[in-house]
């Protein structure tokens, strides 16, 4: 297995941001009605996450830490995704207004998503070159995305089983987000 694989496949399975790491939540139960919004934000994840660590990694390294300016990443990165985040949503606004409506209050939050903040930092501690960090920004998105998915297919069969009353609604989503956690546990020791 080629090295951009691990760095993809630990991304996305192994180091889950929803999944083993606790990232990203909101979006996370919020968005896993159905399908396609869904894939939906799993698409804009993915955009905002590759284009912010391409934007912060050479902002960090050629610029901020030349400067002694390191201090300043956390600002300097939540602006950077802040502004992502607006392109998103002014795409969606004017390409898909139903998925754009459909997100409502999940779109913004995707600027204060702690799991694109958390991959910027990721990528600097652990020494990433640059086409490694692309990597795994896709593959962090990509394990959001599959998380969302997951999730979704699960609440289409919670909807038609027989849930004891007790467990209706948030509770038996609860657990089932335990449930799935726990299985993504299986991975850990995937890549040595």
């Amino acid at each position: 297995m080629t090295h951009y694989a691990k760095i993809f496949i630990s991304a996305m399975l192994i180091e889950n941001v929803v999944l083993m790491r606790f990232l990203a939540l909101c979006p996370f139960i919020g968005m896993s009605t159905d399908v396609k919004k869904s894939t939906g934000m799993g698409a804009a994840v993915l955009f905002v996450t590759v284009l912010a660590t391409a934007v912060t990694y050479p902002l960090y390294n050629f610029v901020l830490v030349p400067l002694e300016l390191e201090f300043l990443q956390i600002l300097t990165f939540i602006l950077v995704i802040a502004s992502l985040v607006q392109l998103v949503e002014f795409y969606l606004k004017k390409s898909a207004p139903a998925l754009y409506s459909s997100m409502g209050v999940y779109l913004a939050l995707i600027t204060t998503n702690c799991a694109i903040l958390a991959v910027t930092f990721d990528v600097i501690v652990k020494g990433y070159t640059f086409a490694e960090s692309i990597v795994y920004a896709i593959g962090v998105a990509a394990g959001f995305l599959l998380s969302l998915l997951l999730l979704t297919g699960i609440r289409e069969r919670i909807k038609i089983a027989p849930v004891p009353a007790f467990l209706r609604g948030t509770p038996i989503l609860f657990v089932a987000a335990a449930l799935l956690a726990m299985a993504f546990g299986g991975f850990s020791g995937l890549i040595k």
